[in-house]
């Protein structure tokens, strides 16, 4: 039995296709390095979204659920696997929010590069949302990021307007969606402040947590 039955954890993933993941760390690492610190992003993350038994977790996959390395998470981790769809991240993240609550209350987007979300984090973020299950006034849970982004949001229902025009992978982000926020009269909590890690510098910082 988990924690917070009528909710779900949605982590956001890409194949480990040397070249096409952690392209900001080329150099100093190789294509195949940054490939396997993605996996082992990936597997952290999951570790940290499973181990406490909060809700169901969902890999959703791009470019396709085929992959092996999704199936081998799959096998090892109590997922399931899901088609990432639309033509950008907002697209993407919306569709996804859509798919959760044919089943769900609430639901939570993560991506895999946030080795400081904690599984206290996941919990607060899934906490708030379910005590204001009748109190719609703080529809959404956000975690920023350093970088001027987020590293997790969570919904009670479809919000299309968060996710349209805007300049995804930018500084940007966060401030336009408090800003999205505010004009559509949508009160919303966020937790601490946390880091991605994507570049070189970043990559420092990782190393010295996990030495």
């Amino acid at each position: 039995m988990v924690a917070y039955p009528y909710a779900v954890i949605m982590v956001f993933c890409k194949a480990p296709i040397p070249g096409q993941v952690k392209t900001r760390l080329i150099p100093p690492l190789t294509g195949d390095e940054a490939a396997q610190l993605h996996c082992e992003l990936t597997q952290k993350t999951l570790q940290t979204a499973t181990k406490n038994r909060l809700c169901d977790v969902q890999l959703w996959c791009s470019p396709d659920i085929e992959q092996p390395f999704f199936t081998l998470l799959s096998q090892t981790y109590p997922i399931t696997l899901h088609q990432q769809k639309g033509s950008d991240l907002g697209e993407r993240m919306h569709h996804a929010f859509c798919q959760a609550f044919n089943d769900f209350t609430s639901a939570i987007i993560i991506g895999c590069d946030c080795p400081s979300l904690t599984g206290g984090d996941l919990e607060q973020a899934l906490s708030q949302l379910n005590q204001n299950q009748l109190d719609q006034s703080k529809p959404c849970v956000l975690s920023p990021a350093e970088d001027g982004g987020y590293v997790l949001i969570g919904l009670k229902h479809p919000q299309p307007d968060l996710f349209e025009n805007m300049p995804w992978g930018s500084e940007k982000i966060l401030e336009l969606t408090r800003e999205k926020l505010q004009a559509l009269a949508l009160n919303h909590y966020e937790l601490t402040m946390q880091w991605d890690l994507d570049t070189p510098e970043d990559l420092k910082r990782y190393k010295a947590r996990t030495n």
